[in-house]
């Protein structure tokens, strides 16, 4: 497997790591406790605790990019692209990634939190933008003129 599909698939396990055990843990201890229903937790209203509300957002964050890091990494693939710097971009994208969820639940949002956020989605979007960019640079080499 190549390493662009390897960091596919660790997006993929992020994205469903941080529903486990950010969103479904605290559900299902409400639940069990007997401190919720099932059906306290609408998709429509804000609730639950700020932690758990950022796990929320940081699940959304994943869900929002991940289709398009999909896109690219399948592309490539199926079109048996391997432009330069492609392993290396798709690392940089899922480890921002990994760093912009990770300061969205642990720390606290205060100015510098929200930064270094933003630069993490800033280095995906980069990332994402410049392997999308070598993709077709790469097909358009390929292509016969």
């Amino acid at each position: 497997m190549t390493t662009p599909l390897w960091m596919l698939l660790g997006f993929s396990v992020w994205t469903l790591v941080i529903l486990v055990v950010g969103i479904g843990v605290y559900r299902w201890l409400l639940i069990f406790q007997g401190a919720a229903e099932l059906t306290s937790f609408p998709g429509d209203t804000v609730h639950g605790s700020t932690a758990y509300r950022r796990a929320v957002r940081a699940h959304a964050n994943c869900l929002e990019t991940l289709p398009v890091f999909g896109a690219l990494v399948l592309i490539a693939e199926t079109a048996h692209l391997n432009p330069p710097h492609m392993a290396g971009l798709c690392i940089a994208t899922l480890a921002a990634r990994i760093g912009q969820s990770s300061v969205h639940t642990l720390l606290p949002e205060t100015n510098a939190s929200i930064a270094v956020r933003f630069s993490c989605l800033l280095v995906q979007l980069l990332a994402m933008t410049a392997t999308a960019v070598f993709i077709a640079m790469s097909a358009l080499e390929r292509s016969p003129s």
